[in-house]
């Protein structure tokens, strides 16, 4: 378990190669022909449910939403018994995971067009201290991850399996900084995902503006695009939280987040994130549009933005994507800005759970079919 925390919120980059289903008008209208209690849903998206799911643990949720233009429809089921059966869990919490990056990078994306920061400013001046060895480290780096840290500090003990990240302080994170530092790659010349990098810009974003990450996403991202129940803490979801699943199916804690909030502490609903979807559909959103703006090409087959990873569908269209997993849930959201067709799917499958890829299939083989 010790080992496998050293690589959570890994991207696990999509098989573009898989299988597709029926398309286009089988989204609507299609007879069900699947033996199954999901009548109520058409037979392309029972069946591509039921195959995603049916490896998944008892008490496993999904919570789908597909976006097609202005219409948002969800799709929920939870696993009993074995059997698997339609759930109304689209206004339920879940932890998102390294989806917050997305968020945490729109953020920065608001302060830039503000003209509060510049994207490519060092956030070296925000600190009272010299970093190791005097290096710089800007804002881009660390949205894009090119700034060559490490996926995680090497300071951070990780002792309690089940709630990792909740000890992670300032005085750690700046302990690292002046004193551990360490880079992988020369800045800018290479992508490696870091949840550090995420959690470091997410705390300097609060410094430069005086406050903290949690309230800046507060005023800047959950009220601006009417995310009514997206929380940055557990305990303030209340009873909406669906219970994660631990790898082997049992309820497991919620993880918490200090200073490395800006890497994983979303919990939301697939409502509000079919919100914030639907907002990346609408060119007037300034913010948004600059997330999704090319910053760094990691191979022919994807580059990234800001937090957002731009990938090539089967059909040649450009979209944009990002997973998220932590220990008792994984989540997947695409979206295609030119097709105007997203999907979001939240789960309390554990990113440990063998069959917690099926996520990522899932999302990517409705958005395959939707866009057509």
């Amino acid at each position: 378990m010790l080992a496998a925390l050293a690589i959570i919120f890994q991207l696990a980059l999509p098989v573009m190669g898989t299988p597709l289903y029926a398309k286009a008008e089988a989204f609507e209208n299609a007879e069900c022909n699947v033996p199954h209690a999901l009548s109520c849903y058409t037979a392309l998206i029972a069946d591509l449910i039921i195959s995603h799911t049916k490896d998944l643990p008892n008490q496993a949720q999904l919570s789908v939403a597909i976006i097609q233009n202005d219409r948002i429809t969800y799709y929920g089921v939870v696993k009993e018994n074995d059997s698997i059966k339609p759930a109304d869990n689209q206004g339920k919490v879940f932890e998102a995971g390294s989806i917050t990056k997305v968020f945490t990078s729109t953020l920065l994306a608001s302060l830039v067009n503000e003209g509060k920061i510049g994207l490519t400013d060092s956030i070296n001046p925000y600190y009272p201290f010299p970093f190791k060895e005097h290096r710089k480290i800007t804002f881009l780096t660390l949205a894009n991850h090119t700034s060559g840290l490490p996926r995680l500090p090497d300071n951070l003990d990780l002792s309690d399996a089940s709630n990792p990240y909740q000890n992670y302080t300032a005085k750690e994170l700046e302990a690292y900084l002046k004193m551990i530092m360490t880079l992988e790659n020369e800045p800018s010349e290479s992508y490696s995902y870091s949840n550090l990098g995420a959690g470091l810009l997410g705390y300097t974003l609060g410094l430069t503006q005086g406050t903290s990450l949690r309230e800046l996403l507060q005023e800047r991202v959950f009220d601006r695009y009417g995310m009514t129940a997206s929380f940055t803490r557990s305990v303030d979801a209340g009873e909406r939280l669906v219970v994660g699943l631990g790898a082997d199916g049992n309820p497991t804690p919620n993880w918490d987040f200090d200073v490395l909030a800006g890497g994983g502490c979303l919990l939301s609903t697939t409502e509000d994130l079919a919100r914030f979807a639907k907002a990346q559909f609408n060119p007037e959103e300034r913010e948004l549009a600059l997330t999704r703006v090319p910053t760094f090409e990691v191979n022919d087959k994807m580059k990234i933005g800001l937090g957002w990873h731009i990938l090539e569908s089967e059909t040649g269209e450009e979209f944009f994507w990002h997973n998220g997993g932590t220990g008792g849930y994984s989540s997947s959201m695409a979206v295609n800005v030119t097709g105007k067709v997203a999907v979001v799917i939240l789960s309390n499958v554990s990113a440990f759970h063998p069959a917690s890829g099926n996520i990522d299939r899932l999302c990517l083989e409705l958005i395959n079919n939707a866009g057509e």
